[in-house]
Order: C-alpha cells, then sequence, then structure tokens
C-alpha cells in the first residue's frame, strides 16, 4: 500500500480534483492564535460545494472508473460527508449512486445527497454496519462498492495539501480530524514527501478511539464508538490507512467530546463559518497541546461544515 501511493499519484489526481473545484481558502485568524498561544490557521474545506473536504477524493473516484464501471453504478456508506461528495460526483458525470447511512443519520446530509440524484438506504446503528449493507447490496447487483478509504479517494483528498504547502511553505504543524482517516493519510504523504519537518498530527475523539489506539499500539482494535463528531464516528481501524499512518504520522491525540463541542462553538463565533464538530476537533487539540506549538506556523484542517441543525441549536440556544 505504502509503496503504491505517493506524492505523484497525488499530483496526478488533482487533475481530476481541478476541473470541477476550485483551491478552498486558508486564513490566519489572530483571535485563535491568542487562545493557543502560536499562529493559528484554518483551511477552510467546508467551503467546498458539499461543505467537506471528501469532495476531492469523490471526483477522483468517479473520474477514475471505467465505462462498464459507469454503468454499473456505484455504492457505498457514510454518515453524511463521504456520501455527500459520491453523490455530488456521481451527479456531475451522470451516474447512479446508492449511499448506505446508519439510522438517524443527519437529516441535512441525508437531504443533500437525495438532492444531489442518489438514492439513500437506512441501515444499521452505526457507519460500519452501513458499511457491510452498502457492500452487500453492490455484490447482489454487480455495482461499484466505494470503501471510505480506497487508494483512489486518499488521492484526490490529497490536493487540499499540495494547496497548503503552495500557499503556506513554512507550515510547522498540520492537525488533522481522523475518521476512516483518508484525510490524515493524504495530508501526511503530501506535508513528509514535500518538506520531511511539517509534523502531521491526527485528532480522535476519546468517545471513538478506535484509530488512535491501533495507532498507538500498531495493531487493529476496535473500541467503543460513540462521539458526538459524525466525521470522526468508526469503531473499526481500517488497516490500508493504520499501514499509512504508521509510516508518517508524527502524533494522533484524543479529546473529549465535550471540548469539541466548546471548540465547535468558538470556532463558529470566530471565524464566522458553519464548523461541524469533527473539525473542530483539531482546536481542542491546539489547545490541548499549546505548550508544543508556541512559536509555530500551524494549520488546522476544517474538513466540514454539515453539522446537524439539533447540536448547532444546543450550542447556541441559550444565547
Amino acid at each position: 500500500m505504502n509503496d503504491m501511493l505517493n506524492l505523484k499519484d497525488i499530483i496526478k489526481a488533482s487533475k481530476n480534483v481541478y476541473r470541477y473545484l476550485q483551491p478552498t481558502p486558508l486564513r490566519h485568524y489572530q483571535t485563535l492564535s491568542d487562545r493557543v498561544g502560536t499562529d493559528i490557521w484554518l483551511k477552510h474545506e467546508n467551503h467546498n460545494p458539499t461543505c467537506a473536504f471528501k469532495v476531492r477524493g469523490g471526483f477522483n473516484c468517479v473520474a477514475s472508473l471505467s465505462e462498464k464501471q459507469k454503468q454499473a453504478g456505484i455504492f457505498t456508506a457514510s454518515t453524511g460527508n463521504h456520501g455527500q461528495s459520491i453523490a455530488y460526483a456521481s451527479k456531475e458525470y451522470g451516474i447512479d449512486a446508492t449511499i448506505f447511512v446508519p439510522k438517524g443519520a443527519n437529516l441535512g446530509k441525508v437531504e443533500s445527497m437525495q438532492s444531489m440524484g442518489a438514492t439513500v438506504e437506512y441501515y444499521g446503528k452505526d457507519f460500519d454496519d452501513a458499511r457491510a449493507g452498502a457492500l452487500k447490496a453492490s455484490q447482489s447487483v454487480g455495482g461499484v462498492f466505494v470503501g471510505p478509504t480506497d487508494e483512489v479517494l486518499i488521492a484526490g483528498v490529497g490536493s487540499y495539501t499540495l494547496e497548503i504547502m503552495k500557499e503556506l511553505p513554512d507550515v510547522d504543524v498540520i492537525i488533522v480530524p481522523v475518521g476512516a482517516g483518508s484525510g490524515v493519510c493524504a495530508t501526511s504523504i503530501v506535508a513528509k514527501t514535500i518538506n520531511p519537518k511539517v509534523k502531521v498530527i491526527g485528532v480522535q475523539s476519546k468517545q471513538s478511539p478506535a484509530q488512535q489506539r491501533s495507532w498507538k499500539n500498531q495493531q487493529l482494535i476496535e473500541a467503543d464508538n460513540t462521539t458526538i463528531a459524525e466525521g470522526m464516528a468508526t469503531g473499526v481501524p481500517f488497516s490500508n490507512t493504520q499501514e499509512i499512518m504508521h509510516q508518517y504520522l508524527d502524533d494522533f491525540i484524543l479529546v473529549d467530546d465535550k471540548d469539541i463541542i466548546k471548540a465547535t462553538k468558538t470556532l463558529i463565533e470566530t471565524s464566522h463559518n458553519l464548523i461541524e464538530e469533527a473539525s473542530a476537533a483539531t482546536f481542542a487539540a491546539a489547545l490541548k497541546m499549546h505548550s508544543q506549538l508556541k512559536g509555530k506556523n500551524v494549520v488546522l484542517i476544517m474538513t466540514g461544515g454539515n453539522i446537524a441543525k439539533q447540536n448547532l441549536g444546543n450550542l447556541f440556544g441559550g444565547n
């Protein structure tokens, strides 16, 4: 896996991404910088058409399909952002997409996928159940199953790190939320290949620590999966992203959901952007690590802005 996916693959994939997308903003925020005690930059992947970074991988994935595969249609599973990326790219290419989501999935994300022409199926209690349902359904009709950590997706999302390295070549630290791991793997490959001195740090919720525990112990470990942060909600690690993280990642920390919720409110109030909880985990991590970040240029990846309406109401309902 590690020998196959590299910077050249990501540069090649970026051509498929930029046929439809523009680079997203990288902005410095003095208020956030003052709170952490260093220079904080936000990479606004929430400014993509689906309000999440995963659409980059979706375009590279669909562009890479053969005509026969395009005719067969795509099946995948998602808590929302990945599904929107596949739905959006499939719509642009005129391909049928079926997205399996867990029961109780973010209604706004579900409606978005449906508005893009995708068929949405509710299946199981969490992402891992939905993934099993999507795989089974694809096999039953000969469709194309797209997993959340397929190389073609990782290669596409790596384009946002190319943008960071071009715009802020003296970046010192990049902090990335980790769900299945496509974002942190892509970030690591690009940043560490261009400049090995850049530190890439993964962050996950203490309420869903499977990926962090697996990385720390260098073996696949399942764990409870109860985080409020949908984009990091997986209880099962993925072997291919773990391999990449073991090779490239400098550190991997856990933050509590209560701190993620506080960070979400802070980021929304300060950046005047809708920020979902997975994105906010990066700021919670920066606050936790503030003593290690002094004097650094720190980029926090705002992986998405698709916060659930109920959660947004809970943040500001009392004000």
